[in-house]
């Protein structure tokens, strides 16, 4: 009977608290139960700093949950009257976002007396009902570390002119999970979940009282991953360029933790992020967003501008992203970046992206030929349609793609996905001769039918015309198939670009939103235009256009082709 009276009580404090000593009430009601209970071995009297959160807040979500709506993870649940954490969930990514907390900033961004309450009610909810959890979703490393950097990134909304009973019973809770992260962290999957365990810890060590003793040993951990997981040119060991926005958000926070504490910052953690933040701006294109590659689905704009504005040009340019397999080709207003990497291991494979050889292309602040990039997590079920070759502008060969998705029961179950694998050799050139010029081959196709592929794209001085050529032949010489293979060369618009036929059969015209009109034309394939799926949205996958340019090899094919802007056209 007393465990429905505490929940019966919870639940009205969630939905229907408005008077402060209500709201006392029963946090002192909830929080009796907890000062019961074994306390940690290092216990948390106050907090020494708050870490920032620099992710951006949305007011809205308070809106909809005073209306019974808790959306998280892309999709919606209805409360109808009861505890976010007594319904049934509507999916797995819903459940560990829940737990993960991430949603405090957005109750903070209210900035209502109605929203604190209720935070601070769901924390204390939480640990009554799962504070001693070991195992399940709500203690997995990532989900414990993101819901510790949350509840210390907002300590002010939970602890702020709260009950002595509160403040204590929110405190305990987090040094409990505190140990328990220093037990599990490296339970945690490589990659960024353990380096999102490890930024959780050295936040928590450097905020929490009591814990400096385990600061030197956490920040060698956390060296010690960053030195391999970044890469030498600031990339991320998986490629992932939406992973850089990520680990900046987390990073930036825990630098300035240090700073706070009056603490040295960790050599390779400042080296870490004067390599990251100019290739954040290598991989972006004239519209300001990351290219779609390897993982990138709707960039939230909000997170790039906020790491971006810490990047504040002193830095100077990345040359070159050779160490992530990135080429970039810039003249005049245009921009073209380029997939020129194999892979990751197949165990950070889980977000890679079978389009080697791709690119993309801006023209000022349009978009000309992006891929389709990665779906949001409640259109899962385009996801193999998003990796394969065909959502990218590359070449297609007998109707297969250009990696190849791994059989492995336990990758399969810890990444979500298949790994993929191939091609294991790309070799790349940039030349400037006036025009800016990469040269690029791989073979992903070698083992299917001895074929590699070669890619050379030309852009002019000016950034007004585009001169590509795909070539298929052997790797040491001329081969002959048995049987011609169909191949198809695809150039993939934005949605809101038109694109027909032109003059000849062998031309398309395309139409940008501003007007600017761009020519394409190709000599060895057959060209045509075609539909095509965009899956880097935010409300999920829209339809698009394409040009497909489309023929059969027998061992040995080049297709020439150029993209012209229209003398008619401007750009701004």
């Amino acid at each position: 009977m007393m465990e429905l009276t505490l929940k019966d009580r919870l639940r009205k404090a969630v939905l229907t608290a408005d008077e402060p000593g209500k709201r006392s009430a029963i946090v002192s009601a909830l929080a009796a139960p907890l000062r019961r209970w074994t306390e940690p071995k290092s216990r948390v009297d106050h907090l020494l700093i708050v870490p920032q959160d620099l992710r951006t807040g949305d007011p809205s979500f308070w809106d909809e949950l005073e209306h019974g709506q808790f959306g998280l993870a892309g999709c919606i649940a209805f409360l109808h009257g009861r505890s976010p954490f007594e319904i049934e969930a509507p999916s797995v990514a819903w459940v560990r976002e829940l737990h993960g907390f991430g949603w405090l900033r957005n109750l903070d961004a209210a900035a209502s007396d109605r929203a604190r309450a209720t935070a601070r009610c769901l924390a204390l909810e939480w640990a009554l009902r799962f504070g001693n959890e070991r195992i399940g979703i709500v203690a997995e490393p990532v989900v414990a570390a993101r819901r510790l950097i949350s509840w210390l990134s907002h300590a002010n909304l939970l602890l702020e002119d709260a009950e002595p009973e509160t403040y204590g019973a929110i405190t305990a809770s987090l040094a409990r999970q505190l140990t328990h992260l220093h037990a599990s962290w490296r339970e945690a999957p490589a990659g960024y979940p353990r380096l999102l365990t490890l930024t959780a810890l050295a936040c928590a060590t450097l905020s929490l009282a009591g814990h400096d003793r385990k600061v030197r040993e956490v920040e060698t951990n956390l060296v010690a991953e960053l030195s391999w997981q970044v890469l030498a040119d600031g990339g991320h060991v998986t490629r992932n360029p939406a992973l850089l926005v990520e680990l900046l958000l987390d990073l930036l926070p825990l630098s300035q933790c240090f700073t706070a504490r009056d603490r040295k910052l960790p050599d390779r953690l400042g080296e870490t992020l004067e390599h990251m933040l100019p290739m954040l701006r290598y991989m972006r294109l004239g519209d300001g967003m990351l290219a779609r590659f390897n993982g990138v689905s709707c960039s939230e704009a909000a997170s790039l501008a906020t790491v971006v504005a810490y990047d504040d040009g002193s830095l100077g340019p990345l040359v070159e992203a050779r160490a992530s397999g990135y080429a970039r080709l810039e003249r005049g207003a245009a921009i073209i970046l380029a997939d020129v990497g194999r892979p990751p291991s197949l165990a950070l494979s889980g977000s890679a992206q079978a389009g080697c050889l791709s690119f993309e292309m801006s023209v000022g602040k349009e978009l000309l030929f992006v891929n389709g990039g990665m779906p949001p997590a409640a259109a899962g079920d385009w996801l193999p349609a998003a990796r394969a070759t065909a959502s990218h502008n590359a070449l297609v060969l007998g109707e297969k793609s250009s990696s190849r998705l791994i059989t492995h029961r336990k990758l399969e179950a810890l990444l979500g996905v298949p790994p993929i694998r191939y091609p294991d050799s790309v070799e790349w050139k940039v030349e400037d001769i006036g025009d800016a010029v990469l040269d690029a081959r791989h073979d992903g196709y070698y083992r299917r039918h001895e074929l590699v592929h070669s890619r050379r794209l030309q852009l002019s001085s000016g950034g007004l015309r585009l001169t590509g050529c795909d070539r298929l032949d052997g790797m040491h010489g001329k081969v002959r198939l048995r049987a011609d293979l169909p191949f198809a060369i695809h150039f993939h618009l934005i949605p809101a670009a038109r694109c027909g036929i032109g003059a000849s059969h062998q031309e398309a015209m395309i139409t940008l939103p501003s007007g600017e009109r761009w020519a394409f034309r190709a000599d060895g394939a057959a060209l045509s235009v075609e539909d095509s799926t965009y899956f880097a949205e935010s409300a999920g996958p829209r339809p698009a256009l394409q040009i497909v340019l489309r023929g059969v090899t027998y061992g040995e094919t080049e297709v020439n082709w150029v993209a012209e802007r229209m003398p008619e056209g401007k750009v701004e």
